[in-house]
């Protein structure tokens, strides 16, 4: 009986891509590591910590720009050698979901909560004008559970949003727990708002239940427990801009779910969101969302996200990197 192996378990061939990222740390420009050999055939619906799941994408295309070039010698200058010249990669997608951190990446700088206004507020501002009075965090709180004290009810109810994070204490430079959100180059800047790190932070949460002295959030935050003097403040909405001068940077992997053939995933250390660049840009033009039509006159509308890869040094050889492709055959294909 033959044990040849069936070379037709050799053809990937996916459904859909799913995308995952991960915070960078700023501070270190140190991103967060996906190691194959230990996370490569994780769960779809579980990835390892602290990835974190932005669902199904959609027209997710990469380009390699990178140019090489001949080293020539000789009498007919032949070919001797080749190099690489400057490099470049970047990829494009549509995210089918609306959240959070899908606005943050398609729009690709800072990004705001909406904090609810202030009772009797006259001073209206596009990302949101003069908030409701921030309500403290009590100690003993944690990632998925915050403690107020007795009264919680007034402030806070289940299914709405709420910002976790310390005031702004006119310090200078990545503000956000656990994710930079934005920087700060002046107090000045930001008009000495106590309230500009909730405005931007990624510390976000839906309230799902609302107990005596707490509220229990139907998501851990992404930061984690809340710092010690953070507090919180009701979100009604998320917005992003044209504009703006910071950078986000995140981690992010890609995997085309397997259904045969094996799963191919793409590991980016380093990308940085970079509208309006390359990819199907033209003449300095990028399509920021897309309207697919269900059934006239319904469209689902989808959110057009770019990035720039960024250097990353592997530690097993000093090479620089801006991607890894990882192919993970399937059970009994051929290894050529």
């Amino acid at each position: 009986m033959s044990t040849t192996p069936l070379r037709s378990a050799m053809v990937p061939v996916t459904r859909q891509m799913r995308a995952y990222f991960a915070p960078v740390n700023r501070g270190t420009e140190t991103p967060t590591i996906f190691d194959p050999g230990q996370s490569g055939m994780f769960l779809l619906n579980s990835p390892p910590a602290p990835w974190l799941d932005l669902g199904w994408i959609e027209n997710f295309a990469r380009w390699y720009e990178t140019p090489t070039d001949v080293v020539r010698s000789g009498a007919r200058t032949m070919p001797a050698g080749q190099f690489r010249g400057a490099q470049d990669a970047r990829l494009e997608f549509d995210f089918r979901q609306w959240g959070k951190m899908q606005m943050a990446l398609a729009g690709g700088s800072e990004h705001m909560n909406v904090l609810a206004p202030a009772a009797g507020s006259s001073s209206p501002a596009p990302s949101g004008g003069i908030p409701a009075a921030a309500i403290a965090v009590l100690p003993g709180s944690s990632a998925s559970e915050l403690v107020f004290g007795a009264g919680v009810a007034s402030a806070f109810s289940a299914g709405c949003l709420i910002a976790v994070d310390v005031d702004y204490q006119q310090e200078i430079g990545f503000v956000g727990s656990g994710i930079a959100a934005a920087y700060v180059s002046s107090p000045a800047a930001v008009r000495q708002d106590a309230n500009y790190v909730r405005r931007v932070t990624f510390n976000v949460g839906r309230v799902a239940e609302v107990t005596a002295t707490t509220v229990v959030l139907a998501q851990p935050l992404l930061g984690g427990t809340p710092a010690a003097g953070a507090s919180a403040q009701v979100v009604v909405a998320f917005v992003d801009r044209e504009g703006g001068s910071f950078f986000q940077e995140w981690s992010a992997l890609f995997v085309a779910e397997e259904e045969s053939g094996g799963r191919v995933c793409f590991y980016y250390p380093r990308v940085s969101p970079n509208p309006g660049a390359g990819g199907t840009s033209s003449a300095g033009k990028f399509l920021r969302e897309e309207f697919s039509a269900i059934e006239k006159p319904l469209s689902a509308v989808a959110l057009r996200a770019s990035f720039l890869a960024l250097r990353f040094v592997d530690v097993n050889d000093g090479q620089s990197v801006l991607c890894y492709r990882s192919y993970f055959p399937a059970s009994m294909a051929a290894v050529y």
